[in-house]
């Protein structure tokens, strides 16, 4: 689509989403050193209304990022530290007997937790027991929390962005397929190169860190959301997200020999959906009016390394997600046209 066939608010609202993002990433360069993909990751999760899950190992400044994302966004920050005895009611909150001052009765009142605010650090999410995980999955789906018979709607924007460590994964619960599959992303977050981690060095041990200037507001957050649903697709860039997704489940039709030798199960709906709602975002955090393959295939790796499951003789063979989804890659070309299959 072309910039005349847009409306002119959208136009501008594009432009301004272009400038928002760069100025993001130069207040995020006053306290992060590189991490530049992380960063466009987080966003586009966020943009397009979903969560995330960053992994890596101790030391690379998760936590300090998503704190000083929450600085530049403007948004309400809580820290939750997942710990093997936090309960559920630790992380929604809890009812409390409290009295009346005017009518001396008692009565409950809910007190809400730290899972009431705009930006939730889940820290170390897969060191808490499945109990309090399960906790976390009504507020990411359905933006609520329920206790004591009544419903309490979470803050908008709400976004929860989880880390876990790779390593020590004694005492550790991993987390089920289905909570997996409620991030739209799964980050991950790599070692500094050689320049970036003597700068990351000269910067900490001289005091040189920065202070964080918001960027955007809460409504201007919401308002880029509704951008986003706005951005058009083509048939081209659906039917090349569409054709992943199918090529990455054995037994089917589409499927190459190396998925059906060594996949146990591929991505469900909910990866094209993270494929084509997280290329409109990105387009949008690049000034573009519409998403396209590139965008997907920027996208693809986050969207669809905890949607598969390799197999024993994938382990075996030393045949990671991220090998596989490469292999997708290939066996998918982009080139071909795509239509709407027959019903």
């Amino acid at each position: 689509m072309s910039e005349a066939q847009v409306s002119a608010d959208d136009v501008a609202a594009v432009q301004q989403c272009e400038r928002a993002y760069n100025r993001i990433r130069d207040e995020l360069g006053k306290v992060i050193v590189g991490q530049n993909d992380v960063v466009e990751q987080v966003l586009t999760a966020i943009f397009a209304r979903g969560h995330a899950l960053l992994e890596g190992v101790p030391g690379l400044a998760k936590t300090l990022l998503i704190s000083s994302l929450a600085k530049a966004l403007h948004l309400t920050f809580k820290r939750i530290q997942f710990t093997p005895d936090l309960m559920p009611s630790d992380v929604t909150g809890t009812e409390i007997i409290q009295e009346n001052l005017e009518t001396r009765a008692r009565e409950y009142k809910f007190l809400p937790g730290p899972l009431f605010a705009n930006l939730i650090l889940a820290d170390e999410i897969n060191r808490t027991p499945p109990k309090t995980q399960a906790a976390m999955l009504e507020a990411m789906q359905e933006r609520q929390v329920s206790a004591g018979g009544k419903v309490h709607t979470l803050p908008a924007p709400f976004f929860v962005l989880a880390t876990q460590n790779p390593l020590e994964q004694e005492g550790t619960y991993p987390l089920p397929e289905a909570q997996l599959d409620r991030f739209l992303l799964y980050v991950k977050v790599n070692y500094p190169s050689g320049a970036e981690e003597w700068e990351v060095a000269r910067r900490v041990t001289s005091g040189e860190m920065g202070e964080i200037t918001p960027v955007m507001t809460t409504e201007e957050i919401l308002q880029v959301q509704k951008l986003v649903m706005r951005v058009p697709v083509s048939d081209q860039v659906l039917g090349y997200a569409w054709a992943l997704v199918r090529a990455s489940r054995p037994g089917q039709p589409e499927s190459p020999d190396f998925v059906n030798k060594w996949v146990n199960w591929g991505a469900g709906p909910r990866g094209v959906l993270t494929l084509v709602t997280c290329a409109k975002a990105r387009a949008v955090l690049y000034g573009r009016y519409h998403a396209t393959v590139g965008d997907v295939q920027a996208v693809v790796k986050p969207a669809l390394r905890h949607r598969l499951a390799g197999n024993y003789a994938a382990q075996a063979a030393n045949v990671t997600n991220e090998k596989l989804i490469d292999m997708l890659l290939e066996a998918v070309p982009a080139d071909r046209k795509y239509e709407k299959p027959a019903a």
